[in-house]
C-alpha cells in the first residue's frame, strides 16, 4: 500500500469524505459488471519504452485470458489522456469505444466460455506526473546528484492504467507477467520479478531488459525504475532455502545502503517467525532507491527513507528513541504479505494492507526488543487518529477508507488479539491467514469469518464498531456509594446493536480480570483500596474511557 508518514497523511485527509457523491467514472474504474467478469487475465505481456526528455511512453500490452462467459465485448482500462494505437485480435485490428478511461473492445464474433483468448494494445503518450509521490498517482521524473535521469512510477488509488492497459481492478491479477524496457544503454532499468535478459539496440543507442514475474501480482505493485543504478546481491535462509537478497541503489550510495539493510536479514526473520516463509521466493527480495518515500511494489519495493531511521530522519511521534530503525523498510516489506501476499478484492479494503502492515511493526518490535516495548510502540499512536470517518471505504467506486487504516487499524488488531486473550491462538490465526488466503483477494468478510472461526469467539461486532463507524467504542463507568458500599458501574456506548466486547480492568487487589459490558449498565462491588486503584487496561485496548 501507498507507504504512510503519518502526520502528514492524517493532516492531508479530509473529513467531508463521508458525504462524497460518486460518478459514472468512480463505477467504470471501481466496478465489476459483466463486462470485466466475463473474462479472467492469466497473463500480461508489457513493453515500454521510456523518453525522458519528452516525458513519454510508448509501448504495448499483450493480454492472454480465460473466457468465463460468452461476450462480443469486454472492458480494459487506460487514462483518457494516453492515446490507443490500435488493438490487435488473431492479428487483426479491432475496433473499441472509450468512456473516460475505460476502453470497451468489440470483437467482431462471439468468445465462448472455456477458451482462451488474446488481444495486444499498442498505445503510447505522456503520462500523469506524480506530483507528490507516493501519496498522489504518477510518474515521478527526477534526476539525481550526477544528473543523470532518475524515473518511476507510484500509482496505488489512482490506478495503474495511468501508464498502461489492463483489467484495472484489485480483484483480477494475472498468474504471471514480463515487464520489458527499452531505455538509453548508460542507464539500468530495474521492475518486479527476476531479470531474464539483457539485449543492447546499438541503433537506436538502447538498451531492452526483460523481467518476469512467476507470482500473481496485483496491477499497481507492477512498476519500473530507471537510474544509475549498481547491483548489491546478498542472501540469507528463509524457510529452511537461501533467499537472493537484491539491492538496486544510486552508484554514490552503495557503501550507505550496504549498511543501512543490515535491517533486512533479522526483519526477514521476525515476519517468517510470525507468518510463514517469505511469500515470493522465485521472484526474491529486492529494494529499488526511489526519489519518492516509497511503495510495496512486489519483489521490487521503492526504498526512499534516505539511509536513515525513522522517516528521512523523524521519529514518529510517541516512540522516542527507543526505535531506532528504518521505519519504511519495516513498513513497506510487511505488505508483501499484508497486499501482495493476501489482497484485498476492493479498494474500500485496503484495511487489510494498512492495518495489518502497520501492526507488523509492533510485531518486529516485540520480536526484536519485548512485548513491553511493542504495547509503548502501537499505544505512542492514539494522538493522531483523527476518527474522521470509517476504515471501510465505498465499494465498486474505487474509494479508500479513513486513513486512520494505519494506526487506528493497528490498535483495532491488538485489541482483538487481548480479547481473544490467548497468544497461541492468536498467532496461529495471522499466519494461518497468510497460510489458507496466499495468493488470493479477499473480503473484510473472509478476513472476519476466519478469525471467528479460529478464535471460537464471534468478533463481528468489534470488528464492526472499528471498521464501519468513525469512533472507537466509549466505556462509561461511574462510582456510586450504597449503604456505604462502594459500586462501579460500567457500560459500553457503542454505534453497534448489542457490542459487548469484553475488557480487562486493573484492581489494585490482583491481577487485572475481565468484564463484560453491555450497553446496559452493570455494576461491580469494591472496597475503598480498589477504588482508588481502578482502571481500564487502555494500552491492551482502544477505547474511548469516559467518567459520568
Amino acid at each position: 500500500m501507498r507507504y504512510c508518514v503519518y502526520i502528514f497523511l492524517f493532516t492531508c485527509l479530509t473529513a467531508s469524505a463521508a458525504a462524497q457523491t460518486f460518478s459514472r467514472a468512480d463505477s467504470l474504474r471501481g466496478g465489476l459488471t459483466d463486462l470485466r467478469t466475463c473474462y479472467d487475465v492469466y497473463f500480461y505481456d508489457l513493453t515500454i519504452e521510456v523518453n525522458a526528455i519528452e516525458r513519454s511512453i510508448k509501448g504495448s500490452n499483450r493480454i492472454l485470458y480465460h473466457i468465463e462467459k460468452d461476450f462480443d465485448r469486454f472492458q480494459i482500462d487506460l487514462f483518457e489522456n494516453m492515446s490507443i494505437d490500435s488493438i490487435l485480435w488473431q492479428e487483426k485490428s479491432i475496433s473499441y469505444k472509450r468512456e473516460f478511461n475505460a476502453v470497451f473492445v468489440e470483437f467482431p464474433e462471439t468468445q465462448h466460455k472455456g477458451k482462451l483468448g488474446e488481444v495486444e494494445v499498442y498505445y503510447s503518450g505522456k503520462p500523469q506526473v506524480a506530483e507528490n509521490a507516493p501519496w498522489d498517482g504518477g510518474f515521478v521524473w527526477e534526476k539525481d546528484n550526477n544528473n543523470n535521469d532518475w524515473i518511476g512510477v507510484a500509482c496505488e488509488g489512482t490506478g495503474a492504467s495511468l501508464w498502461w492497459p489492463n483489467k484495472d481492478h484489485g480483484y483480477d491479477e494475472p498468474d504471471s507477467m514480463i515487464i520489458r524496457g527499452l531505455i538509453p544503454s548508460e542507464l539500468k532499468f530495474i521492475s518486479n520479478g527476476n531479470l531474464i535478459k539483457t539485449e543492447s539496440l546499438p541503433e537506436e543507442k538502447l538498451e531492452m531488459s526483460e523481467w518476469f514475474v512467476s507470482y500473481p501480482i496485483n496491477n499497481y505493485n507492477v512498476s519500473i525504475y530507471i537510474g544509475d543504478y549498481v547491483h548489491i546481491e546478498d542472501s540469507c535462509l528463509n524457510g529452511g532455502k537461501m533467499l537472493a537478497l537484491d539491492y538496486y541503489v544510486l552508484s554514490y550510495n552503495k557503501e550507505e545502503a550496504i549498511k543501512q539493510f543490515e535491517q533486512v536479514k533479522p526483519m526477514l526473520e521476525s515476519y517468517e517467525h510470525f507468518f510463514g516463509p517469505y511469500p515470493f521466493f522465485r521472484d526474491g527480495f529486492a529494494l529499488v532507491e526511489t526519489s519518492y518515500l516509497g511503495m510495496e511494489h512486489q519483489s521490487a519495493i521503492a526504498y526512499g527513507n534516505n539511509y536513515q531511521s525513522g522517516y528521512r530522519g523523524a521519529l514518529k511521534p510517541g516512540t522516542g528513541n527507543d526505535f531506532l530503525f528504518d521505519y519504511l523498510l519495516i513498513h513497506e516489506t510487511a505488505h508483501e504479505y499484508w497486499g501482495n501476499n493476501v489482497s484485498m478484492a476492493d479498494m474500500a479494503d485496503m484495511w487489510i494492507h494498512e492495518s495489518f502492515g502497520t501492526y507488523t511493526e509492533c510485531l518486529y518490535i516485540e520480536y526484536l526488543m519485548s512485548y513491553e516495548k511493542a504495547m509503548a510502540y502501537v499505544n505512542g499512536a492514539k494522538d493522531r487518529i483523527s476518527n474522521d470517518r470509517p476504515i471501510i471505504g465505498e465499494y465498486n467506486v474505487n474509494h479508500e477508507g479513513s486513513g486512520d487504516m494505519y494506526l487506528k487499524g493497528a490498535l483495532m488488531l491488538n485489541t482483538i488479539r487481548h480479547v481473544i486473550d490467548n497468544d497461541e491462538t492468536w498467532f496461529k490465526i495471522i499466519k494461518g491467514i497468510q497460510k489458507d488466503f496466499a495468493l488470493q483477494q479477499i473480503t473484510t468478510p473472509d478476513i472476519v469469518n476466519y478469525i471467528n472461526k479460529h478464535a471460537g469467539k464471534d468478533l463481528t461486532n468489534i470488528f464492526d464498531q472499528y471498521l464501519k463507524y468513525s469512533n472507537p467504542p466509549i466505556f462509561k463507568y461511574r462510582i456510586v456509594k450504597v449503604y456505604g458500599v462502594y459500586n462501579v458501574e460500567y457500560k459500553w456506548d457503542a454505534d453497534v446493536d448489542g457490542f459487548d466486547m469484553p475488557i480487562k480492568i486493573s484492581v489494585k487487589k490482583g491481577e487485572p480480570v475481565f468484564i463484560y459490558p453491555t450497553n446496559k449498565w452493570q455494576f461491580m462491588k469494591l472496597d475503598s483500596k480498589e477504588l482508588d486503584s481502578f482502571s481500564v487496561m487502555e494500552n491492551l485496548f482502544y477505547v474511548k474511557v469516559i467518567e459520568e
